[in-house]
């Protein structure tokens, strides 16, 4: 509120003021200028809210995940972030009966884009509807890696996934060969710009992006909150380039790659960071709940 009403102050001696010129009065406006903008930062961080997404790739059987939602459930239920957890297709039904009346959704790892047809062993956005499922993951680096998928792939995906009524955690990260060629922003950038092709403002605000270096993805490697934090912004600003400020500002972009309990609190805490996709230290209950609590540990 102080700081408030110290811009609004400067910003009405500035326009009264003729005299810009007087060392006074321009050390005010380079003042204003700065904390406007550390204003604006902070207000974005408050209006978009801190998601944590476990992914647990291929692990956990149905009597495991019954009892890892039971567990969690009681360690996240005073939690103000949103909580996902993204399990294997067999544990779906389970994970979504154990999670009833629990602050946790539960969201797929991959689906195809076609509603049906001759696909042996996919499934469909409107198969995962068909149960409640209210999130999945699209793009996710390993799926790019083994299973070649494609930029035009993760769009169509990502189309369907509205089509149906779920709600797309989208992945974006580069090699660690492109990062010390430089190509980091480069990468991002264009992978975000071709999967969010063809939605609409309104979409794009409901997608949530994943920055995800593929390099730090299971290898106990993390970039700085700062590298992690500016790649965002970038990503931010590709956003901004096409659909407007707004909705850049709206959505939520997480970082993934390596978060643990350790270094959440630093990482979730960056300007632009809203939280993150966890791998491996999501399949602990104890580790994921003290990461999903980051804003609560000491």
């Amino acid at each position: 509120m102080k700081s408030s009403l110290f811009c609004y102050t400067i910003e009405m001696s500035v326009r009264a003021n003729n005299n810009v010129n007087s060392p006074k009065m321009r050390f005010n406006i380079i003042i204003y200028k700065n904390l406007k903008q550390r204003m604006l930062e902070w207000r974005d961080y408050i209006m978009r809210r801190k998601v944590i997404a476990g992914n647990w790739k291929m692990n956990m059987l149905p009597d495991e995940t019954i009892k890892y939602i039971d567990d969690l459930a009681k360690l996240v239920d005073k939690t103000q972030n949103e909580v996902i957890l993204c399990v294997p297709f067999t544990d779906l039904f389970y994970a979504l009966l154990t999670a009833q009346n629990t602050n946790i959704k539960i969201g797929a790892q991959n689906m195809h884009f076609e509603e049906k047809g001759a696909y042996t062993g996919e499934v469909s956005a409107k198969m995962l509807k068909s149960i409640n499922v209210e999130y999945v993951i699209i793009g996710h680096s390993e799926r790019r890696q083994y299973f070649n998928e494609t930029d035009e792939s993760v769009n169509k995906k990502i189309k369907s996934a509205f089509a149906n009524g779920l709600k797309p955690i989208v992945c974006v990260g580069e090699t660690l060969e492109q990062r010390e060629a430089g190509e980091t922003t480069e990468v991002i950038t264009k992978q975000t710009e071709l999967a969010l092709e063809g939605l609409t403002q309104e979409q794009v605000e409901n997608t949530i992006i994943a920055y995800e270096p593929i390099w730090a993805i299971g290898t106990g490697k993390t970039a700085t909150s700062e590298d992690a934090n500016n790649s965002i912004k970038d990503i931010r600003k590709k956003i901004a380039e096409i659909y407007g400020q707004n909705v850049a500002d709206s959505v939520i972009i997480q970082y993934g790659g390596s978060v643990k309990s350790k270094n959440a609190k630093e990482l979730f805490t960056m300007s632009d960071i809203d939280g993150g996709l966890v791998g491996g230290a999501s399949l602990e209950p104890e580790e994921f709940s003290k990461i999903v609590n980051f804003d609560k540990e000491a």
